[in-house]
C-alpha cells in the first residue's frame, strides 16, 4: 500500500540522515518488529529497556511511512469527543482513554530528553473551536464533560479569539498538548535503539509468517527468514493486509505546509487549532515558522486517486484557512497527501488477535497515532508474557 504522496516536508528537511541496510542472510531473535516508524520505534525503546532482543524491519526505508507524513500534532483530545466516547465504550474506558492521552504526552516528552532527540518538542495549549452555531451545543456538552471529569479545560467565547486571530464562534481551549518534528524523534530514537543492540533492516519486505513449533517464522521477499518467538506490527494502516477482522475504515488526508513566516504572530506559535467540523481541519506551526495545515478528508479508494485530488485540495485548505486566520498570509511550499484510518470509537487496537499465535499488534488509528502509540508502549510486554493490562481490555480486537 502507497501510504502518502509527493516529498513531505520531514524528509526533505533532513535528507536521509541516516540509512539502513537490507536483509541479507537468515537470523534469529526473540522479539521481530515489523514497521520502522514512530510506532516501532517507541515499542522498540521499551522491549529494549526490558531486556529483550529485537531485530527491526520495513519494506521501504525507516520512517518513511505514514511518520513522514504525520503533521505530530499531540493532544489527549481523541477524535471521538468524550462524551461519545462515554455513550461507546463507558466511563471508565472513555475518561481514561482520555488521561492515557495526556500522560503520554508526558511520557513522550521524557523519552525526548532521555535520548536527546533534536526532535523540536514544544508543549502548546489546544484550541477546539467551532464556527457554526449548530455546534455550539455539542461544544458546550464537550466542554462540561470535561470539566466534570477533571480535565483542566477553559472556555473561550468568539471575542477571546479574535484576540487570536481566528474567526470563530466559541471554543474550549485544553492545557495539555505539543508538536514536535516526527520524523527525527522516529530517527533519533531507532538510532538510539540500534546503540543498544537492536538490528536494523529496511527495504526489506516481509511476504508471510509462518506459524511452528512454538516458533514464528517470517519470510522476506529476497528468500530470508527470521525466526523469533515473538513478533509485534508496528506497521499501521498496511497491517490491514495481515488482519481477517476489519478494524479500521482507511481515509485519505491532505495537508498543505507554508512558506516560513518571518512575521508569524505569537498567538499562533502558542496553540495547536482544530474544529468541530466533519471532517476536521487543524493547524499548527513549527519550529521555524512554517504553518502547517490538515484535512479534506476522503474515503480512501487507491493511491492514484487519492494524488489526483491533490491540487483540488490545496486550494480546498488554502481557502479555509483564509477564512479562519484572515490576518496571515499563507503562501504554499509543500503539500502531500497520506492515508489514516477511523475505528468505530476512535481507540487503538492493542494486543494479540489470535490468542494462540505470539503475534501482536500496536495499531494507534486516527487523529492520535503517535500518543496512541506511547500508550501502547505500556502493555506491550503485558501481551508478550500473556499477562492481564487494562488497556488490553479496553484496546483489545473483537470488542
Amino acid at each position: 500500500m502507497k501510504l502518502r504522496s509527493t516529498e513531505t516536508f520531514w524528509p526533505l528537511k533532513h535528507a536521509m540522515e541516516v540509512s539502513y541496510p537490507s536483509l541479507s542472510s537468515d537470523l534469529e531473535t526473540e522479539i521481530l518488529i515489523i514497521g520502522g516508524g514512530i510506532t516501532g520505534a517507541l515499542i522498540a525503546y521499551k522491549l529494549l529497556n526490558e531486556g529483550k532482543k529485537v531485530v527491526m524491519a520495513d519494506r521501504r526505508d525507516i520512517c518513511n511511512g505514514s511518520t513522514a507524513a504525520s503533521t505530530a500534532l499531540l493532544q489527549y483530545e481523541i477524535d471521538v469527543s468524550l462524551h461519545e466516547l462515554i455513550k461507546v465504550r463507558g466511563l471508565e474506558c472513555a475518561i481514561d482513554s482520555y488521561r492515557n492521552g495526556k500522560k503520554a504526552i508526558f511520557d513522550l516528552r521524557a523519552i525526548v530528553d532521555t535520548i536527546k532527540s533534536d526532535c523540536q518538542f514544544e508543549f502548546k495549549k489546544s484550541i477546539y473551536f467551532c464556527s457554526l452555531k449548530k455546534d455550539l451545543p455539542f461544544l458546550r456538552t464537550e466542554f462540561k464533560c470535561r470539566k466534570d471529569s477533571g480535565f483542566d479545560v477553559s472556555w473561550l467565547e468568539k471575542w477571546d479569539l479574535e484576540k487570536l486571530g481566528l474567526n470563530a464562534l466559541a471554543a474550549i481551549e485544553s492545557k495539555t498538548a505539543a508538536v514536535m518534528d516526527p520524523y527525527q524523534f522516529a530517527q533519533d530514537l531507532i538510532r538510539y535503539c540500534k546503540k543498544k543492540g537492536m538490528q536494523v533492516f529496511d527495504r526489506t519486505n516481509i511476504t508471510a509468517i509462518q506459524n511452528q513449533k512454538g516458533k514464528l517464522i517470517a519470510h522476506t521477499e529476497a528468500k530470508y527468514n527470521i525466526v523469533a518467538d515473538h513478533v509485534v506490527h508496528c506497521s499501521g494502516y498496511e497491517s490491514t493486509e495481515t488482519l481477517t477482522e476489519k478494524v479500521v475504515d482507511l481515509k485519505s488526508t491532505y495537508v498543505i505546509a507554508s512558506e516560513s513566516l518571518p512575521d508569524l504572530p505569537k498567538y499562533f506559535k502558542t496553540a495547536i487549532f482544530w474544529d468541530t467540523s466533519s471532517p476536521y481541519l487543524y493547524f499548527r506551526a513549527t519550529k521555524d515558522n512554517r504553518i502547517i495545515m490538515g484535512g479534506g478528508d476522503e474515503e480512501f479508494k487507491d493511491p492514484k486517486k487519492r494524488d489526483k485530488l491533490l491540487p483540488k485540495k490545496e486550494q480546498f485548505l488554502l481557502n479555509k484557512f483564509q477564512r479562519k486566520f484572515p490576518k496571515i498570509d499563507f503562501k504554499i511550499d509543500y503539500s502531500w497527501a497520506g492515508t489514516f484510518g477511523e475505528t468505530k470509537d476512535g481507540l487503538p487496537y492493542f494486543g494479540k488477535p489470535n490468542p494462540n499465535k505470539n503475534e501482536h499488534y500496536v495499531l494507534g488509528f486516527g487523529g492520535n497515532g503517535i500518543t496512541f502509540s506511547v500508550i501502547g508502549m505500556n502493555s506491550i510486554l503485558h501481551s508478550i508474557e500473556d499477562k492481564k493490562h487494562p488497556d488490553l481490555e479496553y484496546y483489545k480486537f473483537h470488542r
